[in-house]
């Protein structure tokens, strides 16, 4: 089943799934705006993610470490709401069960959560699963052969959400497009100005904290961080 996102945001926004086949997916590619409970006043938090969806952000990464799990499902139902009505996807960070629970598009995991074959079991074929490999070129082959729809590496540039960072070369995009064929993202200090060089270096997308939801105007941020893709 192919994940599309229908007519996503406006006809200038970037293309955000390649007709591609991968692992039964469409080829995920754009920016993935990823939450964070500091950055966004929890009073104004679905309407700051949607400022983020409507300013081109193709995915979304509800990132709640320290929330209450009941609180989670609640904020992520609003949340999902939100990206249908933009076509965006909606993924849950390192809870696949509360994915579940959510209806959300799917699940981003990493070395202490539950592995990637274990969160395809969960959510089913139909689900997108996404895996931090941190530096780790092998990490990536595995979640790829594990049923992953994407991979995650980081950071290539230092983080203010990152403190405990692993630091990566930008060479390290090209080593791993040439082992995997699902969708490799890049995180990590990824701003307006050093964001072409991870797409040049061969990231199909760019997952950002900082760089949209620090921004004085999230909107703009996200428009112009995913214009890079058009």
């Amino acid at each position: 089943m192919v994940h599309g996102f229908g007519p996503v945001h406006s006809p200038e926004t970037a293309i955000t799934v390649e007709d591609t086949r991968v692992t039964g997916h469409a080829k995920l590619r754009g920016l993935y705006a990823i939450t964070d409970t500091k950055l966004i006043p929890r009073q104004h938090f679905i309407a700051t993610v949607e400022a983020a969806v409507r300013g081109g952000a193709a995915m979304v990464q509800l990132r709640e470490k320290d929330t209450p799990q009941e609180e989670v499902i609640r904020l992520g139902r609003e949340l999902l709401a939100v990206t249908r009505r933009y076509g965006a996807l909606l993924i849950i960070n390192d809870h696949p069960s509360v994915a579940k629970a959510i209806g959300a598009d799917g699940a981003h995991v990493g070395r202490e959560d539950p592995p990637v074959h274990e969160a395809r079991a969960l959510l089913g074929p139909d689900a997108i699963i996404g895996a931090s490999c941190y530096g780790d070129v092998t990490r990536a082959m595995a979640a790829e052969q594990e049923g992953a729809d994407y991979v995650a590496f980081g950071t290539p540039f230092p983080s203010p959400t990152k403190t405990k960072r692993t630091d990566i070369s930008l060479g390290i995009f090209r080593e791993v497009k040439q082992q995997v064929k699902v969708s490799v993202f890049a995180i990590g200090g990824i701003t307006i100005d050093n964001a072409p060089q991870v797409i040049d270096a061969g990231a199909d997308g760019i997952a950002v904290v900082s760089g949209v939801f620090a921004a004085a105007d999230v909107e703009a941020a996200a428009h112009g961080l995913a214009q890079l893709f058009a």
